[in-house]
């Protein structure tokens, strides 16, 4: 396996998606398990794109970890940071469904957040050679919200500093893993300030800067070289390379958005790693950077699940052709 070019940090889990869309959680008759986690989300993205990847997290010594070590093996990504832990179960994400295809999480079964495996991920046995070679590291603020994986993550952006990667943080709030939500936002803040690109949803913009224009957020976070805001069905807008700029959605026959910005995400790295950071002062470069991504994140839209979703490099770039011919 050619060595990883970026890593992905964090959460790999089950998504266990509603089978009847539009009801409530005790309403619910039926489950499909998919496999999800943001981070894992991007790095089976990746793959599939074309992009070496690795990553890195914490799974159970069960039944679903042993299945969601071997999805990564087989979709391509190296799994060497993959932790496992003896006695802590695998998370499991009860995920309920609006009609539109809009998703909401609805609960860990009869577990605590706190017990599963992903955030138990150690220090300690962070593989250093993962670091060396890589060009990216991509990290979400789930696993700070937990004390062993909070360390992680900052042994990580250690070695990142180390080695010159460069930091993507996709903020993707979740309160429902926080003991004390109220703390979060000061512990994101701080995490920003060690991130090189941001990427974070309409709602979390007004939540952590009072604004959704990615050109104030950037200026405002002072390290930022690049700000991404997905606004869902209302496109998304960016700044890049100095470039600004909004995308409207593609409009595609939604079936299930789980994972669809981690594609976006995905598709924003593919082309970092493909055209280079530099060429993103090109405001033509970084305009068709944002509308691979956006075009990434709408294909995992028309399908259910999060990883089961992504789509190819041909995929993508088919549906850009076609996108691009007249009526």
């Amino acid at each position: 396996m050619s060595k990883s070019r970026v890593l992905c940090l964090g959460e790999i889990l089950y998504d266990f998606l509603a089978d009847q869309p539009g009801l409530p959680l005790e309403q619910v008759k039926s489950w499909t398990p998919y496999p999800g986690g943001a981070p894992a989300n991007v790095a089976c993205g990746l793959a599939k794109l074309g992009t070496a990847t690795g990553f890195i997290g914490c799974v159970g010594e069960d039944e679903l970890g042993n299945s969601l070590v071997e999805l990564l093996q087989d979709i391509g990504v190296d799994g060497t940071g993959v932790q496992r832990h003896p006695t802590a179960p695998t998370r499991v994400v009860y995920v309920v469904r609006s009609e539109a295809g809009d998703r909401a999480f609805a609960g860990f079964g009869q577990y605590d957040t706190s017990i599963f495996a992903d955030t138990h991920l150690q220090a300690s046995k962070l593989p250093v050679s993962l670091f060396e070679s890589a060009e990216f590291l991509v990290l979400g603020t789930l696993e700070m919200a937990y004390p062993d994986s909070r360390a992680a993550i900052q042994r990580a952006l250690e070695l990142a500093d180390q080695y010159y990667l460069k930091i993507l943080l996709d903020v993707n709030w979740r309160p429902v893993f926080w003991k004390d939500p109220a703390i979060a936002p000061a512990v994101i803040h701080d995490l920003i300030n060690h991130t090189d690109f941001l990427k974070l949803s309409e709602e979390e913009a007004e939540w952590l800067f009072e604004t959704t224009d990615p050109c104030v957020i950037a200026h405002r976070a002072g390290s930022l070289e690049g700000v991404l805001v997905t606004r869902g069905e209302k496109g998304c807008s960016y700044y890049l390379g100095e470039n600004e700029g909004k995308l409207p959605a593609f409009t595609v026959e939604v079936e299930d958005t789980t994972g669809a910005g981690d594609s976006f995400v995905a598709g924003i790295l593919h082309q970092f790693c493909r055209r280079g950071i530099q060429s993103l002062r090109d405001p033509k470069v970084a305009h068709e950077v944002v509308m691979y991504a956006s075009a990434m994140g709408a294909l995992t839209a028309t399908r259910p699940g999060a990883i089961a979703a992504q789509p190819t490099a041909a995929e993508v770039e088919a549906f850009l052709y076609l996108q691009q011919q007249p009526g």
